[in-house]
Parts: C-alpha cells; sequence; structure tokens
C-alpha cells in the first residue's frame, strides 16, 4: 500500500480524537496509528501491508505509531517486513502472528525490526588491533558507535560434542567514542594482526521505546528438520527500551515444526532495556528453539521478565540463548534458562530464578549470581562443547540450589579433558568467592538402590571425566594419571588459583567438598 505524506497529514487529527483520552493521561500529540492505513484489526484479514505502511510513514515523517486499543492485528505471510524508527505504543491491542501460512522461503524475514536512520560505516585505514587497547588512533567517525571486528583467518569456539564444528571467524564487539577511546566496560578481547572486516553501528543518542502489545505465534507446521523460522521483533538499533510485550505460543506439537530463533532478536547493538515483558518457552525441536537470542550485542538488560509457562517443564527448550555478548544483567527474572556459547563478557544474574536449563555459560571478566534460586543440573553449567572456559572471576552470594539430577550435586559443571583445541586457551574461574548458598539435597539418602549406591555430598566442580560425576573413584584415578601424569594433555584447562567458600549450608548435612575427583583438584585449598 503507497500513501503519500502530504494525502495522509490531515487525517491524523481525526486518529489523535478517535483515540479516548483515558487511554492516555499525558497531552495527545499528532501520532501514526494502523487503523487510518487500512488495517481492519479484526483479527481474520491480514494487516501486515497497513501495519508496514504505518511505520514507512511514521519514519518518513518522525512521528510515533500508537496502535488501535481493542483491535486484534492479523499478520499473515510475505516476504517483507515493518521496520520500526520512531517510538512505538500497542498498548491495548493484540496481534496475531501465524506462522502456520509461512513458506520456508518466508521464514527468515522479521515481523518488526528496529532499525537506526544512522547506517553502518564500514571502516577502513585501521589494520591491527590489540587485546585491551586503549585507543584507536585515527578513528574517523564523530559519534559514539558499537564496533564490530572480524578476522576470517583465525577460527574461535571450534565446538566440540555432538554438534562439534570447525569453528567461527575470530570476532568481537565492543564500544568506541566519537574520540577513539575504547569502552573499557567492553573491552577488545582478541589481538587482531588481520582484519578481514571492521564495521560501525553508530548510537542513536535518544532513546526509542516500544511499549505494550500482547503477541500469539500460531506456531509453523512445518515437517521435522526444517531450517530456523525468525518471526518476530529484531533489534537493531542501540538505545532501546522495550516495556510490557507478552508473547504466547499455539499450535506446537511434539515432532513436527522447525525451530525457532527468537521472538525477540537484538542483534548488532547496544543499551537496550528489556523490561515488565512475558515470553515462551518453545516446545523441543530436532534443534534448539528460542524466544529470546543475543547476537553481537553489549549492555543488555531484563528487567521484571517472565515465561509465559512453566519454567520448570523439560518438554520445552531453554528460553533464552546468545553469542558474542558483553554485560548482560538479568534482575527479577523468571526463565528457564541464561545461556551464552559463544562467549560473554561480565554477565550478572540477581533476584531472579531460573528452571530446568539453569545456567549455561563460557566467557571472561566477572559473572555475579546473587539473591537467585536455579533448579537444575548445575548451579552454573560452564558448557564442555565450548571448553568449560572462564577468564576472570566468580562471585555467587545468597544463592539457593536445588539440584534436579539423581547424581551427587555439582556446583560449577566443567567438562574439558584437554585434548581438543577449541581456538582459545581455557581455563577456569581464577577467583571464586561463594558467600551465602543453601544446596537443597536433603531428599538425597546417604545409601540408595541405584548407582553411585553411596551419597558422598555435593561438590564446587564436577569430576571433568568422560563418564561423569558418578564414575568410580579407580576410574577417576587411572583417568588423572594417564591424561595429566603420564602424558599430559596438549591443551589443559588451567585450575582456579583462589577458592573462598563461606556460609555454604546444604540440607542433607554433607560438606561442600572442591570435587569427587580429588587427584585432579588436589592443589586447590579453599579460604
Amino acid at each position: 500500500m503507497k500513501i503519500k505524506l502530504a494525502s495522509v497529514l490531515a487525517i491524523f487529527l481525526v486518529c489523535v480524537m478517535a483515540t479516548s483520552a483515558a487511554v492516555y493521561a499525558a497531552p495527545v500529540e499528532t501520532y501514526v496509528c494502523y487503523s487510518v492505513f487500512g488495517a481492519a484489526g479484526d483479527g481474520v484479514r491480514d494487516d501486515f501491508d497497513a501495519i508496514i505502511a504505518a511505520h514507512a510513514f511514521a519514519n518518513e515523517a518522525g512521528l510515533p505509531v500508537r496502535a488501535d486499543p481493542g483491535m486484534t492485528y492479523y499478520i499473515g505471510s510475505g516476504h517483507k517486513t515493518a521496520e520500526i524508527q520512531t517510538c512505538t505504543d500497542w498498548t491495548g491491542a493484540r496481534f496475531i502472528i501465524d506462522n502456520s501460512v509461512v513458506s520456508a522461503e518466508e521464514r527468515g524475514f522479521d515481523v518488526f525490526r528496529v532499525t537506526s536512520k544512522l547506517a553502518q560505516v564500514n571502516i577502513t585505514g585501521v589494520e591491527t588491533l590489540k587485546k585491551n587497547q586503549e585507543t584507536i588512533e585515527g578513528w574517523p567517525l564523530p559519534y559514539d558507535s558499537l564496533v564490530d571486528a572480524r578476522d576470517s583467518t583465525t577460527m574461535r569456539f571450534i565446538r566440540r560434542g555432538n554438534n562439534a564444528n570447525d569453528g567461527a571467524p575470530q570476532r568481537d564487539v565492543f564500544l568506541v567514542d566519537k574520540d577513539g577511546n575504547v569502552d573499557q566496560s567492553t573491552p577488545i578481547l582478541w589481538d587482531y594482526d588481520t582484519i578481514t572486516s571492521l564495521a560501525a553501528h553508530p548510537i542513536d543518542e535518544e532513546t526509542l521505546t516500544i511499549r505494550g502489545g500482547h503477541f500469539t505465534t500460531i506456531d509453523n507446521q512445518a515437517p521435522w528438520g526444517t531450517g530456523y523460522y525468525s518471526r518476530g521483533i529484531c533489534v537493531l538499533r542501540s538505545n532501546v527500551l522495550i516495556d510490557g510485550i507478552y508473547h504466547e505460543v499455539t499450535g506446537e506439537q511434539r515432532g513436527r515444526g522447525g525451530p525457532n530463533s527468537g521472538f525477540l532478536v537484538i542483534y548488532s547493538c547496544a543499551g537496550v532495556a528489556v523490561q515488565n515483558c512475558t515470553f515462551s518457552g518453545r516446545i523441543v525441536s530436532l534443534h534448539g528453539s528460542y524466544d529470546i537470542q543475543l547476537g553481537g550485542a553489549v549492555n543488555v538488560t531484563f528487567r521484571n521478565c517472565g515465561q509465559s509457562n512453566d519454567i520448570h517443564d523439560t518438554s520445552r527448550w531453554g528460553i533464552m540463548g546468545s553469542n558474542y555478548v558483553k554485560n548482560i544483567e538479568f534482575d527479577t527474572v523468571s526463565f528457564s534458562r541464561f545461556d551464552a556459547h559463544a562467549g560473554v563478557h561480565n554477565a550478572s544474574i540477581r533476584n531472579s530464578q531460573l528452571g530446568h536449563q539453569g545456567i549455561n555459560l563460557i566467557g571472561s571478566g566477572r559473572f555475579l549470581l546473587e539473591n537467585t534460586t536455579v533448579s537444575s543440573s548445575h548451579l552454573v553449567n560452564l558448557r564442555g562443547d565450548y571448553g568449560s572456559t572462564w577468564e576472570g572471576e566468580f562471585i555467587i552470594r545468597g544463592c539457593v540450589f536445588t539440584p534436579t539430577h539423581s547424581g551427587d550435586p555439582v556446583l560449577i559443571g566443567v567438562d574439558n579433558d584437554g585434548r581438543h583445541d577449541f581456538g582459545y586457551p581455557c581455563y577456569l574461574p581464577r577467583k571464586i568467592t561463594v558467600d551465602g548458598l543453601k544446596i537443597n539435597d536433603g531428599q538425597r539418602r546417604f545409601f540408595r538402590r541405584e548407582a553411585p549406591f553411596y551419597y558422598f555430598g555435593p561438590s564446587l566442580f564436577s569430576a571433568m571425566h568422560p563418564y561423569g560425576n558418578d564414575a568410580l573413584f579407580v576410574t577417576l584415578l587411572w583417568d588423572t594419571v594417564r591424561n595429566h601424569w603420564l602424558c599430559a594433555p596438549p591443551y589443559p584447562i588451567a585450575l582456579s588459583e583462589n577458592v573462598s567458600l563461606r556460609n555454604i549450608e546444604s540440607t542433607s548435612g554433607r560438606r561442600l567438598k572442591m570435587s569427587k575427583n580429588i587427584w585432579r583438584f588436589c592443589r586447590l585449598c579453599p579460604k
């Protein structure tokens, strides 16, 4: 639908007056609404073209967009996307995103894409970068930017296990101000002797707010094993506030349908806050299926957010996944999972609840877990498929851990025998501080019918053994002798240097030990 700017200016006052003043307490200003562009809002007729046209007009005129309260907008198929560049208020409206009618060729088109009017700039003239470099000389841009640096000649995150791969080109994202100073809260993590690409995403000074809206996704009915669907909201602009969105899913079937990359995707941007929102855990698919996905983003915060379904429902995949991120914060969040695949630098989880898939991450910097309950196989799992590495510090304060698997409970899951090159050296957290932790292991009997027959109590670290934490001591001893004394592994993981354990309580009365693999961790003495 094509509508010229001059042809619709006259009807904006009608749109303003048609909206109840009781809905908006603030003084009413000129804005764009979907009904002016032909949206029926009856939940049956396809309103996608009208929504796209409304946002295109608003972007050109620099006007906010407001949905018509009480209406339900149906969004069907098509090779198209509504681009949002102005503040948008969906309060009081509903949206039906029907993925059951979307073809395989259309499944990768976002419904909404939040973008900046400032275009990406490809930087030339910078030939090298160094880890922790503080300033980039001759920085050419007059505004703060998120920089995405890549080196395709160096491979990192060489995955091991069932989803093994050859890794991905070295990549990093960091903030640079207009004077070329690198924000040290988002440091450069790698040396770049070769720079394949250096892209700067300018950061808008004003906050773009997206508020309200109840979204229902009708799940796709594609054959099992179909590729990922991306039919939601993709944020590509920095300095964005998302407030009060509710998302639910209908029509999901076990053993059918393609996986979802995320209803909310935050990619290549900085300073995104998500608050008072509800998302949906997706039924387990052939591949991981997500409702939240982060990639190449920094300074992302989730506050007062939850799920529309049970965070302990094991038939559903973990709600969140991320790659190449820095400074993620969860505060008062109830999700089935926190996850960082290809690394996170600095993360904090406060005042929250994590469900059956718990906390899975690798990375660097400081990880803070505070006043949080975790009901999963580990309190924190350092992902073994990426080397179980954390180059930095762990701080755990005032938390509750309810182990959900049958083996002896482990606080920090580790799986790295030193036999695989992940593309980087691997570390256990150099400093670990646990101050205030309750371990709910009282249901475990000291003598059990199932193996292992004796409950040895909780451990700080898992055994780092292919047979798992419940392997026999003699097997662990042989593994330690063979792999670490007789024949040293080529890519050993560095053990922690400082461990401080205070105010730890287990409901079984068993004392926390370093690891069941006492030979591997014998030199670690907690303070």
